[in-house]
């Protein structure tokens, strides 16, 4: 039966991501077991497992699920022998082809360039948009409508989970579904580095160059993983300043912005620079709880008869504060572990399901985060917030960070002292106690404690 119900996944998943990828990382995929809630599979190499689990193990799990088999994990092995095989002769990552085998990608369609795979589910429909990310998703669209913009690269960037790879993979399908003809070449800046390799190695390099300098829209993920690689930063500034000659589009995402990407050759930088750089800012609870109902309307689709009751959602969105993956991560959980054990989805249910989710996600604000939260709101310098400085635009945001360190931490006053200045306890109760007066007369104060509030909290 697990056989029969594999074989109908396979060909859903044929269809979904293509043939090339489906020959690629689904056919040579051995499902073993579906038992205990997991999906078992032998692989040919840990390199091939650790990209399908990355790329293919979510469409791999909802799939299982819908064929009637629940399951919320998906564990990617490599056999005895096959590992034996592996420490004799050394893995060549699966993902690098030899770049003589690109000299037909002008022939195949869009989907079937050198690439990273495109991910069916990161559209801009199954993008949920916020006051965190509008800014992105709204120059994200723009790039998408395929025609003449004023910005050149658009630079996307921002901590993990927080949706940069989601818009890169919204703006290909967007291109694709517009215009067709467009050649659109998706890829993480790891890839492009192992097709450098590959085709220095391999006498190829015209080769390699022919191919990427004659696409229409590069996208290039994790730009920050070229930093300190001097070949490949070279190469890939004669590429990016090539397409740029051409008028064609660049969309590059890192984990941080270009400036601050230690290594990264200045000149890189500044032609990054020159275009549009967006952040995409930590979630806010709003943006959370969006997320959490789009993705739960979906799993209600494809787990038939499950319920979740009121306030859940609410309590996930404000708990889990880290990035959109773990929230979604704990949704996907908690969903499997409800339809295995047949209950209807309570707080309890999940409390108990995602205890170490949540223990995890428990983060603790530290004096150092709200001074430099308070400092940023007031336009001060942090080294003057702690220092000895009794100017009253000073002296305000410092009273206002000691009011916050003491109502949003556990810190003992003489601690909190320490932490501005080395100041004596009783200086930073008076401060505490001049914020609590004003709060009572001061409208302008109490907005700025309630807007840095949800902002050290969210």
């Amino acid at each position: 039966m697990p056989k029969n119900a594999w074989l109908k996944v396979r060909e859903t998943l044929a269809k979904r991501i293509g043939k090339n990828n489906y020959t690629s990382w689904i056919e040579p995929l051995q499902l073993t077991t579906l038992e205990d809630g997991i999906a078992r599979f032998d692989v040919p190499t840990t390199f091939f497992g650790d990209w399908v689990s990355r790329n293919f193990s979510d469409h791999i799990l909802a799939l299982l699920n819908a064929e009637g088999h629940p399951v919320g994990r998906a564990e990617f092995t490599v056999p005895a022998q096959s590992a034996a095989n592996a420490i004799s002769a050394p893995e060549k990552p699966a993902a690098a082809k030899p770049v003589k085998a690109l000299k037909s990608a002008q022939r195949r369609s869009d989907d079937e360039l050198p690439g990273a795979t495109l991910d069916a589910r990161f559209t801009f429909d199954s993008f949920v948009v916020g006051k965190p990310n509008e800014l992105a998703h709204a120059a994200a669209r723009r790039v998408a409508e395929g025609g003449p913009v004023t910005f050149n690269p658009l630079f996307l960037y921002g901590g993990v989970g927080l949706g940069k790879t989601h818009l890169m993979h919204a703006i290909a399908h967007e291109l694709q579904a517009r215009q067709p003809h467009l050649r659109v070449l998706y890829l993480s800046a790891e890839q492009f580095m192992y097709r450098f390799v590959q085709a220095l190695r391999d006498k190829q390099i015209m080769d390699f160059k022919e191919i990427f300098r004659s696409v229409d829209v590069l996208m290039v993920d994790d730009v920050q993983f070229i930093a300190g690689k001097d070949s490949t930063q070279e190469e890939f500034f004669h590429t990016f300043n090539a397409l740029v000659d051409q008028n064609k589009q660049i969309v590059i995402s890192a984990d941080r912005a270009p400036g601050e990407i230690k290594d990264l050759e200045d000149r890189i930088k500044s032609r990054m620079q020159c275009g549009l750089v967006v952040d995409l800012h930590p979630t806010d609870y709003e943006l959370r709880l969006g997320i959490l109902q789009q993705k739960a309307e979906y799993y209600m689709a494809q787990y038939k008869g499950l319920q979740i009751s009121g306030g859940v959602l609410e309590f996930l969105a404000h708990r889990i504060t880290t990035n959109v993956r773990v929230l979604e991560g704990a949704l996907t959980r908690l969903f499997a572990f409800a339809s295995l054990v047949g209950r209807e989805i309570t707080l309890e249910l999940a409390q108990d399901c995602l205890a170490d989710i949540l223990r995890a996600s428990d983060r603790k604000l530290t004096i150092e985060e709200i001074q430099r939260k308070v400092a940023e709101h007031y336009n001060i310098r942090l080294s003057d917030m702690i220092g000895p400085k009794r100017l009253r635009n000073i002296a305000r945001p410092r009273q206002v960070a000691m009011y916050l360190a003491k109502q949003l931490t556990l810190r003992s006053l003489p601690e909190i002292g320490r932490r501005f200045g080395g100041r004596d306890h009783t200086t930073i109760m008076h401060g505490v106690r001049k914020i609590e007066e004003l709060m009572t007369s001061d409208s302008q104060l109490n907005d700025d404690l309630q807007l840095l509030r949800r902002l050290l909290q969210s």
